[in-house]
């Protein structure tokens, strides 16, 4: 008996030091990422609202803040912290948060601090190197700060794992879920798929009403047109807003998560398009447990489902006719000149697949995917050491020429479009297309399990929608790796079958192929 009371007395005080543990870890991970918050918003500054001569102190600011934050991570009462719950008798929620920080922790721990200040420093000079490199269509401008940026990144994968692909350790940074291989496999199925249904298509004879929204749309009026939309989809005002920047992008949390959008006056669709892809990354952002804020159970999952949020909301919901039937009015009643176009009309001119488009984020919901699969194979080149920075331009253009069969003008609206290269975001492209194929199989999910779904969204009731992906994406934070959470959602893994069953059926009927 007295032995069973010694060992009843230990697991005690185990019990007692893994809740120790944990709660010590919990309150580190909640400090380190308001840090790393602090950041971010002054890095929605820097794109928004700070004055073009504020880059020296940004760079010292957002240096320092990395900085900071990387010691917090990598302080060694983390890693002893992780090292006494590694085998402690945790919920599955704890278990979860151990996993996360986990991964964060190795990662960070493998690199010099040094490089961690030298990568943001490298970021806020070439974001204005990019910004100024775009207007002039100066690649010269901009290459350097690639340069650095491609240096920079390749050491940093090789102080994290020395012995794999650079780019590989590289794309774990905003997919640590879904391997290499897998990613590669969904984007040559998209690309089997879509190479064909695009031939086909533009080979029809299909005549879409595409120059019904012609004309010249005031910025200020297609701003406004953009809040109509929010507001129709429930955006909370309260906890975020609307500016302009020179590449739309979304900020922040469950508490503050700002978008923004840009304007083209020959365009007010695109706007349109713009700005519900950034809802969806701010709906996702919105809807994440307050009570976890600062914690994975608070974060989102990944980038993957990030770009799922926006591009569920963008194409499956603002590119539908249903949407189109609520939404029309609004967009006639700010520009009166529309009036004469059908639900029918706005319907085609949203899904119209394009022969000529050299935007990324203006293209279509078919060959956007192309647009894709070019800088994913170009940014891999460069990390893996396979293509030289001044080579970029060229084999850009000949990429276009080859996968979509158009080729630019102008480095600006070439390879200088993208934002994410000034930051050194190598890996971040592919989560575009995976989000795609993902929305897909969630929207399908959703139409299942919400009664007349289209008929809601025409009567302008979002509800039913959010709190379907409240309930199966956005509560759950990080709880879940990739696959788990699209399984729990949907019933099967992550697969290319809903996207393809989708894009095949909505284009075969538009353009009769």
């Amino acid at each position: 008996m007295g032995t069973e009371a010694v060992e009843d007395d230990a697991d005690d005080a185990d019990t007692s030091d893994a809740h120790d543990a944990y709660d010590a870890l919990l309150d580190r991970v909640r400090r380190w990422n308001t840090v790393g918050s602090a950041a971010g918003v002054l890095g929605w500054d820097q794109q928004v609202m700070m004055p073009e001569g504020g880059t020296p102190a940004r760079s010292r600011q957002l240096s320092t803040l990395s900085s900071i934050r990387h010691e917090m991570i990598t302080d060694a009462e983390t890693g002893d912290l992780l090292d006494t719950l590694a085998d402690a008798d945790l919920t599955d929620e704890q278990a979860a948060v151990v996993r996360e920080v986990s991964r964060e922790y190795e990662r960070a721990d493998a690199v010099p601090r040094r490089l961690v200040e030298e990568i943001s420093e490298a970021s806020t000079e070439a974001l204005q190197a990019w910004e100024k490199a775009k207007d002039e269509n100066d690649f010269d401008r901009f290459a350097p700060h690639l340069q650095r940026h491609v240096e920079l990144k390749r050491e940093y994968a090789d102080h994290i794992d020395p012995d794999r692909d650079p780019y590989e350790v590289l794309f774990e940074e905003y997919e640590p879920c879904l391997s290499m291989e897998r990613t590669e496999a969904i984007l040559d199925e998209l690309r089997e798929t879509l190479v064909p249904l695009i031939d086909a298509i533009r080979a029809s004879d299909a005549d879409l009403a595409v120059d019904t929204f012609e004309g010249k749309f005031p910025e200020d009026e297609q701003e406004a047109l953009a809040r109509d939309a929010l507001d129709l989809v429930g955006y909370d005002f309260d906890r975020g807003r609307l500016d302009v920047s020179s590449h739309p992008f979304t900020s922040g949390n469950q508490f503050d998560c700002r978008i923004t959008t840009r304007f083209d006056e020959s365009d007010p669709l695109a706007a349109v398009g713009s700005t519900i892809h950034e809802y969806g990354h701010a709906q996702y952002a919105l809807g994440l447990p307050q009570k976890h804020f600062g914690t994975p159970l608070g974060d989102d999952r990944d980038l993957s489902v990030h770009e799922s949020q926006s591009r569920l909301f963008e194409n499956h919901v603002g590119r539908s006719r249903a949407f189109w039937e609520r939404f029309l009015p609004t967009f006639q009643e700010q520009f009166p000149e529309t009036d004469d176009a059908t639900v029918e009309d706005a319907y085609e001119a949203v899904n119209q697949v394009y022969e000529d488009n050299l935007i990324r984020v203006e293209a279509d919901e078919l060959t956007y995917h192309l647009h894709i699969v070019v800088r994913f194979e170009i940014e891999r080149d460069l990390v893996r050491g396979d293509l030289a920075v001044e080579d970029v331009p060229e084999t850009w253009n000949d990429k276009y020429e080859q996968y979509l069969g158009i080729r630019p003008d102008t480095d600006s609206e070439g390879c200088l479009q993208d934002i994410h290269w000034s930051h050194g975001n190598f890996g971040y492209f592919p989560t575009y297309s995976l989000g795609s194929v993902m929305a897909a199989q969630l929207y399908a999910a959703a139409e299942h399990d919400i009664d007349d779904l289209d008929d809601k969204i025409t009567a302008g009731e979002f509800e039913p929608l959010q709190e379907w992906l409240a309930e199966n994406v956005h509560q759950h934070g990080s709880r879940y790796e990739t696959n788990e959470l699209v399984k729990r959602a949907t019933g099967e893994a992550l697969s290319a079958d809903a996207f393809t069953d989708y894009v095949e059926a909505k284009y075969g009927e538009l353009y009769g192929v």
